[in-house]
């Protein structure tokens, strides 16, 4: 696996990050978190951005901090759950890399975002309800983009051993 670029796409708490550290790892490859990369150049959280800039802008700055990595070599890149659904980013992580779309069940991403409405405020104040109900419409309408990738492991269960589900599949 010489000068390969691993692109880590899915929903919120997919796995992206958590995963893309343990992968990097195993496979001796710098890990990037794309939004941790925008954070650090713009000097604010991506909720600020949103609040302070909007939408339009972030995306902007995704799309080009995600092509500012064309260079990079031997790396996972964590992206963040919309970023292969804007511009022409999609195709152009399949063309200047590999895309790994990480697809747990909609049970589990519930599970992982339930304890992390305060963290994300766009699952702020979400009942348990609206919440099950926001991941199967946002996921649903990005699914198009998603299932554009080189490779999608669906995670059924949490135990699933997905670092070396991948590795197999590389």
């Amino acid at each position: 696996m010489i000068n390969m670029k691993i692109y880590l796409i899915g929903f919120m708490g997919s796995g992206k990050s958590y995963l893309g550290k343990r992968l990097s790892t195993e496979l001796g490859f710098q890990f990037l978190d794309l939004d941790e990369v925008i954070e650090a150049a713009e000097k604010q959280t991506i909720a600020t951005i949103f609040e302070e800039k909007g939408e339009d802008y972030f995306r902007n700055i995704e799309s080009e901090s995600l092509k500012n990595t064309k260079e990079i070599e031997n790396v996972i890149i964590s992206t963040g759950g919309g970023t292969p659904c804007f511009f022409d980013n999609m195709d152009w992580m399949n063309e200047n890399g590999k895309t790994i779309f990480l697809n747990p069940t909609i049970d589990i991403l519930f599970q992982r975002l339930e304890s992390e409405t305060t963290k994300r405020p766009i699952l702020a104040n979400q009942s348990d309800e609206t919440l099950r109900l926001f991941i199967s419409q946002k996921l649903e309408n990005r699914l198009k983009y998603y299932e554009k990738a080189h490779l999608i492991i669906n995670i059924a269960t949490f135990e699933q051993n997905v670092i070396q589900e991948i590795k197999d599949k590389l």
